[in-house]
This record gives structure tokens, sequence and C-alpha cells, in this order.
């Protein structure tokens, strides 16, 4: 039996209304044919299926900027592309996230998120020697492959019929990698023979489909609801704050409510703190202001929702607490510095701060120290 028109166009548009789930998206068959894409790259041009018609073989890999395991591939990524150009292989890397459904927190070991303005500097920072392109806004080309996770490897051959899909290789972590999933099965499909292993498990970030939004949402109405508060600094205390005996990387900015270029970057800060504070992170603002100006700081604060630790300077003799926490700092504002957890400077800046060196020196720092 026939459905009804009206109902047909009622399950149109709920299609193209309701949030798109990950239990909806169905990963491509092994056998099937390369969907057709026509995406905009980093380097500015639109790049399509067609543009590849020559390869012997096609690598599709679902990549993003901010999730932790997809950069642990990248210079993986990289070799693949550079060992495999000359006999005949073209590798192209899709980002398939949406942007908007990605929250602060899920930004912890990144500088940056995935719109296309930031793969843009992802991609020349890191030298990428591929196509990088953007799907993020209809995920259209995304939903027809279906990544699981980033990153997500498809491999096509001569006839564009999809012979491995999965992990590139067995472990994030290079020292550990004992199979090479992607690599083994281009040589196969560059040999005419089936691939030793035609589809892995693959371990990564979730790809963030549409219609998060309202998580997102969800989530800043949260961080928006926690407490404001600001306590007052003294010599002790500000020696202490340089010493950094918290075990954390600490940032630090000195700042006040009459400093146009500190009221100007503020809300970076909040941002910044609110993407590395679940790590071993914490961010403390200082007002400079004087004591009896503590309830128009506080004022600022609630209103930029600064939940982080606050404090102000406790005297309006300022001279005292400036040299206890760095007698060669004049006293100028903003003053920005991140100390590590030993108690040293690994950054900083008198003067306005560009967030993405501040926020590149931060993931670096705190990388190091990561398993590897």
């Amino acid at each position: 039996m026939k459905k009804p028109m009206h109902a047909i166009l009622l399950m149109l548009v709920s299609s193209l209304t309701c949030p798109l789930l990950a239990q909806d998206i169905r990963t491509l068959g092994l056998g099937a044919t390369a969907p057709d894409f026509d995406l905009p790259g980093v380097d500015g041009r639109s790049w399509a299926l067609k543009d590849f018609a020559d390869a012997k073989a096609l690598v599709v890999i679902f990549t993003c900027n901010h999730c932790p395991t997809a950069q642990y591939y990248e210079e993986r990524i990289k070799q693949i592309a550079a060992d495999y150009k000359t006999k005949g292989v073209a590798l192209v890397a899709i980002s398939p996230n949406d942007p908007k459904s990605v929250r602060l927190d899920e930004l912890g070991w990144t500088d940056l998120s995935d719109s296309l303005a930031e793969m843009k500097l992802r991609a020349q920072e890191r030298a990428f020697n591929f196509p990088y392109l953007y799907d993020g806004d209809a995920e259209a080309v995304s939903r027809l492959y279906g990544p699981v996770v980033t990153p997500h490897a498809f491999v096509f051959d001569a006839a564009r019929k999809l012979r491995y899909v999965g992990a590139i290789d067995d472990s994030e972590r290079i020292q550990h990698v004992k199979k090479h999933y992607l690599r083994e099965a281009l040589e196969a499909v560059l040999a005419g023979t089936e691939p030793p292993v035609t589809h892995t498990k693959v371990v990564g970030c979730s790809v963030k489909w549409a219609g998060k939004e309202s998580q997102v949402r969800a989530y800043m109405e949260k961080l928006a609801a926690e407490p404001v508060t600001v306590a007052k600094a003294d010599t002790e205390m500000l020696r202490a704050l340089r010493k950094n005996e918290s075990g954390k990387f600490r940032l630090v900015n000195f700042w006040a409510t009459w400093c146009a270029p500190c009221v100007a970057e503020f809300d970076d800060f909040v941002t910044v703190n609110r993407m590395y504070r679940h790590r071993d992170f914490e961010l403390v603002t200082v007002s400079i202001n004087r004591p009896d100006e503590e309830m128009a700081v506080l004022e600022f604060l609630k209103k930029k929702q600064a939940s982080n630790r606050n404090l102000l300077f406790a005297s309006s003799d300022r001279a005292p607490l400036i040299n206890a926490f760095d007698p060669d700092w004049q006293g100028e504002v903003p003053y920005t510095v991140l100390i590590n957890p030993e108690g040293k400077i690994i950054f900083s800046e008198k003067g306005s701060v560009d967030f993405l060196v501040l926020k590149r020196a931060i993931v670096k720092a705190m990388n190091e120290r990561k398993p590897w």
C-alpha cells in the first residue's frame, strides 16, 4: 500500500530538521563505488572525485583538527601521501565535523577547532601535502561515506570500488604499531590482489554530526551558571602564585578594568580556560585595580562569566605586590605568563596576546607530557 503524499512530505521534512544521530549513519560497504564529492579545500579551490580520475588507487581519510587521535596521525598521513604519490596513489582528507556541534571542552587537546578557516591554519602550520577538504556545513558527503571516528580511512581501487575501510594502523602511538593496515591495503590494490585485511575497527574521536547545537548551548548555559568570585592578593599570595606548586600549568593574566586592551581580550582568556581546564591547567586573573574597586571588578568578572580563580591587588601600594610576583615587571598591563608545574615561565607577553600563539604554547607544553 502506497503512503499518502502528506506522509511522504512529513518524512522528508523530518529528515531535514531532526538531528542526525550516529546510529543513523552507515559506513560504506566493501565493493561499493566511491560516492562523488565537490568540496572546498584549504588551498582555496574545490576538489571533486573526478580530479583524481587518473589515480591507480584513491585514499579518502576522514580526519579533523581538534581530535588528539587525528593529530597523532598527521605526520603518518603525510608520509603515506609522499610514499605512494610516485606509485600513482592519490590521497585526500575530509573533515566531516560540524564546528557548531563541538563543545569547548572537546578542544582541550588542540589550538584550533574544525572550521574551514582553522583548517587552513592547521594545514599551513603542519605543511600538509594532500588536499584537505571541508564538509562541516551540510556533511552530505560524509553521510554517504559514513565515517565513525576521526581518523577513518577508505581505500578505493582504479575502478573506485571500496577495497579497504578502517584504521590507518593498529596504534595511535607510533612506537607500538605492528600492523600497517592502510599501507598493506594499498600494496595489494596496486598489485591487483585482495588486501590481507579489508576491514578493521577504528579508534578515535566520534564524528561531530550536525544537530548537537542544542547540547552545546546547554553546556554553555551550565558554564554561565558557575559562581564567580574574587579574592584579595597580598605579597605572600603573589609569591606563591609565581612559584606555582599547583602541579598544573598556570596561566596568569594581570589586567585592570580601565585597561582597554585588557578588557578587549578578556573573553579569550575565559575561552582558553574552558578549553583546557579539564587537563592539568588553570587560569588565574589578577586585577591591579585598587582594593576599593572590588565591586566593580567583581561585576566585570561576572559579566564575563569568569568562574576561574580571580584575584585583586590587596593594597593601593602596588610596587611591593608587583615585585612579589616579578621584580623585572614594571607594572604595565596586560601582562600574561604561562608557568609550568616546575615553576618555570614558558610563555610571557607584556601587551595584548596573540591567542593562537598562546594556545599553541599551552598545547605543546601539555602534550609533551602525555604518553607517546
